[in-house]
């Protein structure tokens, strides 16, 4: 419901992703966003790969909204990694198309040199 009468609203194009209802509130149980005495889930954000692991996860209590285009982002972000084979690392505030970085031990202590936000934009 949520994502049919709101976020196709909200969202230029749609969600990129499926998304799941859980009226019952049994995946809630599973991942612990579900609060017992109101009977809802917490605003639970997971990023689960394709093997089944959880690789990203943000709760929050339902006052506070998420960023669309930051879970976008990291969606983006955990897909290089892993088509890279973890060769690739995207350092921090990554955006598609920009830099990354190839972890290693060359790397320890060095990342300022080769990364430096400042100098991205």
């Amino acid at each position: 419901m949520w994502n049919d009468y709101e976020l196709t609203k909200m969202v230029e194009g749609g969600v990129p992703f499926h998304m799941a209802a859980d009226q019952a509130g049994n995946v809630g149980r599973a991942y612990g966003v579900w609060d017992e005495n109101q009977g809802i889930e917490l605003r639970g954000r997971f990023i689960i790969d394709p093997d089944g692991v959880i690789q990203a996860m943000e709760v929050l209590t339902p006052p506070v909204g998420r960023k669309f285009a930051e879970t976008v982002r990291q969606i983006k972000a955990f897909q290089l990694v892993r088509e890279s084979k973890g060769s690739q690392a995207t350092p921090a505030g990554w955006e598609p198309g920009e830099l990354v970085l190839n972890p290693g031990p060359d790397l320890v202590g060095k990342v300022w040199e080769v990364w430096n936000p400042k100098m991205e934009k």
